[in-house]
């Protein structure tokens, strides 16, 4: 008796809108959650106690309290009891917390199984619809295997409100148990005779999910097409009325479902789109375009147009809508428009060329998004019928471009230019304002695809040095501009000072003015040291294209012999030894490139765009073709030891540019180089036949190269062989002679051989050694090692050891094994002794 009137005298739980205001009103966050803290332990306090009365009130409040992010799961098993409750407003509350604080991870959500089932055939709809509600937002596999049934049922019913619902509920259940879609299915057709537009909203949107997960599904329900088509005529059709109008449009949310469904199941079906093509047209004309529920409308109907197999006039009603949305003021639409264009450009390229014009005035959008996408969309509309207007439009769009676009631009600029250039002199203008206009934001590729442009016109060469001399006297900061001229101007410097141009006033200009320029450039603080190493090559290429100059040229390489930057460094000295020691040889080495291979450019990132122009080595004429690295990537081979020694090149003439390390002149000089050697030693271009002196190795090897193996000595077939390498099937194996003629001369033959069941293709073996040491690498015998130990890949290798040292090699392997391709180092360091005493 004493506790029933100590809980009457109790005071009252505060009511929800008493704690909204209480926690509106507090000014810090430290103040909020003193408030929650302290409601929270009173909850806590009431649900102890077991008061049914306040429960209600209770977790009404715990229910805002986790709105606010606070915990609030405390209160899951209290709102299971609400659900029991026979009272509709302790249901209501208990199903809201339900859905809100329970979730299928948690097992405490089984528990209120039982409950949803007893309330699914309830007598009053309302516990019904929130019964309904629950499930569809809390059921888990398990609860919906169970429930499936009770479902289904009342997808039957009688009551609208009821059916649609279920309907809802019925998409939840498929989503979790895919299986239990038959049990749906007479059911879900019958709906769609249902004149309750919620109904059929729902039903719509079952039938989507089922055509989601079934191609069965979708079979069965391409036979609804004819109806569905009905009801949206009845819908478009309809006159006024108030309970579905929105803006002036009937039931745009059915209309839309409708047309995604109907773009489900014209997919890919000629039967079905041919019965869906007038209604879609009925639909683009007659939706007001006023308002923005009809652009809704609209741009489901050219999304479903574009996915069917329509004909092509609808297709081409469709782009137009697109194009009518590009002069819409509201920037979404305009967005939304230019990406349905540039999926539909492959397909429609002609009826979305007809709004090139408004495409292109969407490049000067203030919204950064629709630039890009406009931008985009301009380059897919790139032909050679309008090549010359869109480059004149984009290249003024590149101008005042943002930082961002500069780069992909002048990229997607180069690209296009090169497939669809009229002609070489409109190529090579196009790319000189391109260069002049983006600044630094142009990459490695671009420069090297424009470097081997101009190296490839021959009849346009001094025409491009000259605006490209100009450009660089009036603006040295932009360094892919002033990369390209430093090119140019070394390799055609003669050119500039012919004044040989034709329609175009020659350029006066004296040697020491060309100098002058180029000094500039290596003095000034804003060239990088890619630029400087462009214009470095430059100067010294001068020395054999000007006559009046060179000891200015000579002084230079002096100068700059001692710069900081160690690539700059090795430069001038190497080249200023060139002046000094092989000056007989200078007018060979520096001779002017050949043509470059123009497509080397244009793959971007990808293969053969290497940085800066450079390209790679030319492979062996006795292989087919093979990637190469560039001449210094073994420079790491011997990390932390001795430099590597250079390899003899043999090829019949160079294929990499002045500014690369792995010219002749790195190998002349003994540098820090090795490359795979495939040919013939070159003969200097201006001697009569090849000198002793000019032996790149000094004349240390002469005859090694051209003795036969059978004058090898007959005590080499006593010299173990050696397994320099085994891994992933491949084996390289060292079989050792020694030279007759000089007893310093080790010859190493290489056999590799591929025990898996897959050739390696495009197999490159490379190799250094000390600086002790000298390398010579002949060329292999192929390039493709065969599978199951069928065949064999030789190479010869010459190592002259004056010193007769211990022998270190290390070995770089290359090749290509089922499309992918596999790069490899090892160290041989085990040599057999008899090769050196």
């Amino acid at each position: 008796m004493s506790q029933l009137l100590e809980k009457l005298t109790m005071p009252a739980p505060a009511k929800l809108r008493d704690l909204i205001r209480q926690i509106r009103s507090v000014r810090t966050q430290a103040e909020e959650r003193a408030v929650i803290e302290k409601e929270c332990a009173s909850i806590r306090g009431m649900f102890r106690e077991e008061d049914n009365t306040y429960r209600c009130r209770n977790v009404a409040k715990l229910l805002y309290i986790h709105m606010l992010g606070y915990p609030a799961h405390f209160g899951q098993l209290e709102c299971l009891k609400l659900i029991a409750s026979p009272r509709f407003t302790d249901k209501r509350i208990g199903y809201l917390g339900a859905a809100l604080l329970l979730d299928e991870r948690q097992d405490v959500h089984l528990l209120v199984t039982n409950s949803l089932k007893n309330d699914l055939n309830h007598n009053t709809q309302f516990v019904v619809g929130l019964a309904l509600g629950t499930l569809g937002n809390i059921c888990s596999v398990e609860m919906s295997r169970d429930l499936a049934g009770e479902v289904e049922k009342l997808l039957k019913s009688s009551n609208a409100y009821i059916k649609k619902k279920a309907a809802l509920c019925a998409v939840r259940i498929i989503r979790k148990v895919p299986e239990l879609m038959e049990m749906f299915l007479p059911a879900t057709k019958n709906l769609l005779n249902e004149k309750n537009h919620g109904v059929l909203l729902t039903a719509v949107c079952l039938i989507t999910e089922m055509c989601d997960k079934s191609p069965d599904a979708l079979a069965h329900f391409r036979k609804m097409v004819p109806q569905l088509v009905r009801i949206l005529k009845n819908l478009i059709m309809a006159g006024y009325s108030p309970e579905h109008d929105v803006s002036g449009v009937s039931d745009p949310f059915l209309q839309v479902r409708i047309l995604r469904l109907l773009r489900l199941l014209g997919k890919n079906d000629s039967e079905a789109s041919e019965a869906m093509n007038d209604i879609l047209a009925q639909v683009a004309t007659n939706t007001e375009t006023t308002k923005n529920v009809g652009n809704s409308i609209l741009y489901e109907t050219v999304l479903t147009i574009m996915d069917i197999k329509s004909e092509s006039g609808l297709r081409v009603l469709a782009v137009n809508i697109l194009g009518r949305f590009l002069l819409n003021n509201d920037k979404n639409i305009r967005y939304v428009a230019l990406n349905s264009l540039l999926k539909t450009v492959q397909t429609d390229l002609n009826a979305v060329q007809r709004h090139r014009s408004t495409i292109v005035d969407c490049l000067k959008d203030p919204d950064i998004s629709i630039r890009k996408r406009a931008m985009e969309l301009s380059f897919a509309l790139v032909n050679s019928n309008n090549v010359r207007g869109m480059m004149k439009e984009l290249i003024f769009f590149l101008e005042k471009a943002d930082a961002i676009f500069k780069v992909d631009c002048t990229s997607n600029i180069c690209i296009a230019a090169d497939k669809y250039a009229p002609n070489k002199r409109w190529h090579i203008d196009t790319m000189l304002k391109v260069l002049s206009t983006s600044g630094s934001y142009v990459r490695d590729d671009v420069i090297a695809h424009m470097i081997s442009l101009v190296s490839e016109a021959t009849s346009l060469q001094a025409y491009t040095v000259q605006h490209l001399f100009r450009a660089i006297q009036e603006d040295i900061t932009q360094q892919p501009l002033v990369q390209v001229a430093s090119w140019c101007v070394g390799e055609y410097g003669d050119l500039l000072m012919s004044g040989q141009v034709e329609e175009e006033e020659p350029l006066q200009v004296t040697e020491d003015e060309v100098l002058d320029t180029l000094e500039k450039i290596m003095n000034s603080s804003g060239s990088t040291a890619v630029t400087k190493s462009f214009t470095l090559t430059a100067i010294m290429k001068l020395s054999t294209r000007f006559t009046q100059t060179i000891p200015r040229i000579q002084a230079l390489m002096d100068q700059f012999g001692s710069s900081v930057d160690m690539e700059l460094q090795q430069r001038s000295v190497e080249f200023a030894k060139l002046f000094k020691s092989y000056d007989h040889m200078r007018s060979g080495l520096l001779e002017r490139m050949p043509p470059l291979d123009a497509k080397v450019g244009s793959k971007g990132d990808g293969e053969g765009a290497n940085t800066n122009g450079e390209t790679t080595a030319v492979s062996p004429p006795a292989s087919p073709a093979v990637k190469q690295e560039e001449g210094n990537a073994l420079l790491d081979l011997l990390g932390g030891g001795p430099s590597p020694a250079p390899v003899i090149p043999q090829m019949e003439k160079p294929a990499a540019p002045p500014a690369a390390n792995n010219d002749l002149l790195g190998d002349l000089l003994g540098l820090d180089l090795t490359s795979p050697a495939p040919g013939p030693a070159p003969i200097v271009p201006g001697m009569s036949a090849p000198q002793p002196q000019m032996d790149m190795l000094g004349g240390l090897m002469d005859g090694v190269a051209a003795q036969p193996a059978g004058q090898m000595s007959a005590n080499n077939l006593g010299i173990p062989s050696l397994t320099a390498y085994e891994k992933n099937g491949l084996k390289i194996e060292f079989s050792f002679q020694r030279d007759n003629s000089n007893a310093n001369v080790a010859i190493i033959t290489l056999t590799a051989t591929n025990s898996t069941d897959t050739p390696m293709n495009e197999f490159v073996f490379q190799a250094a050694v000390p600086k002790t040491f000298q390398l010579q690498l002949q060329s292999p015998s192929g390039s493709v090692v065969p599978p199951s130990n069928m065949g064999v890949v030789t190479q010869v290798i010459k190592i002259l050891n004056p010193q007769k040292a211990p022998i270190r090699m290390r070995i770089k392997l290359t090749y290509n094994y089922k499309g992918t391709d596999i790069n490899d180092m090892g160290e041989v360091n085990s040599f057999p002794a008899a090769l050196w005493q």
